[in-house]
Formats: structure tokens, C-alpha cells, sequence
């Protein structure tokens, strides 16, 4: 037996709206950095299918994101929770944040007929990509991180 004490959980970041925002965001740049990068080179040098390449690349990023968030931005929060459970919600909320910048796209492009490259970019990678970044945001911090309105003053509770 040792004499050393177990090992406490890590505490809750303490940080505020700010912080979370800035925490998430570089969590995020790096995932769809590790996302381009890698659908690049599976597309082009590994010769990888359209469809297999961006499932590949898109799991990576998610993994990337889900690390940067679990060790950053959100370190110790929900810490009860199992670790496949929260990243499982986490691509959850990844799939529901990509299908709104789909939907996005599709309403411009095929509802309300804006076909041009840069109305698709527009409505896809601009207003789809925002709103899709906010609910991933929402998402991340209700259901995967279960952070609730007092972290954004300095405390982080369970919802």
C-alpha cells in the first residue's frame, strides 16, 4: 500500500464566456485544419474515394475537436461521465452541426435558386457554417460537456 493520496478529479475550468469561446474556437480551427489536411491527401495521394476521404477526415476532425475541447476548454467538466459516452455525443452533435450547413446549402441552392458558386459558398461555408458552428457550440457545452449558464461567470456546475 502507498502512502501517497489517490489522485483528486481535475477541477472545472474556471473561465468565463470569453475564455470558453476562445477555447472552443482554437479546439475547432485545428479539427477542420486535421480535416482539410487529411481529406487532401486520402482524395489525392492515397487515392481514397470522395465519400470514404471525407468520412475518414471528418472522424478525425471530430477526434481532434472532441481532445482539444476535453483537455482545454472544458478540462473536468462532467467528469462522471464515460469518455466514449461524451465523445459518441459529441460526433452526434458534429453530424447534427454539418447537416445544417447542408440544409443551408440545399434551401439556397435548390429552394430559393441562388446556383451560383458564390451564392453556394455564401449559404454553405458562411451562413451554414455560423449557424452550424453555434449549434455545435450549444451542443458541446449542454449535452457533451453538460456545462450550464453559471460557468459563464466563473463557476462551472453540472447542469
Amino acid at each position: 500500500m502507498s502512502d501517497r493520496p489517490a489522485p483528486r478529479p481535475a477541477a472545472p475550468v474556471r473561465r468565463g464566456l470569453r475564455g470558453e469561446l476562445l477555447g472552443f474556437a482554437l479546439a475547432g480551427g485545428s479539427a477542420y485544419a486535421v480535416d482539410l489536411a487529411l481529406f487532401v491527401w486520402l482524395r489525392g495521394a492515397a487515392g481514397a474515394g470522395p465519400v470514404c476521404a471525407k468520412t475518414l477526415s471528418f472522424l478525425a476532425g471530430c477526434l481532434v475537436a472532441y481532445v482539444g475541447n476535453a483537455v482545454g476548454t472544458y478540462r473536468g467538466a462532467a467528469a462522471d461521465d464515460s469518455r466514449p459516452r461524451q465523445f459518441g455525443v459529441f460526433v452526434v452533435v458534429n453530424v447534427a452541426g454539418a447537416l445544417v450547413q447542408l440544409l443551408c446549402l440545399g434551401v439556397s441552392h435548390y429552394l430559393l435558386g441562388l446556383t451560383s458558386p458564390r451564392a453556394d459558398v455564401v449559404s454553405g461555408a458562411g451562413i451554414g457554417m455560423a449557424l452550424g458552428t453555434c449549434l455545435r457550440f450549444w451542443g458541446t457545452r449542454k449535452l457533451v460537456f453538460r456545462i450550464d449558464r453559471e460557468s459563464c461567470h466563473g463557476r462551472a456546475t453540472r447542469a
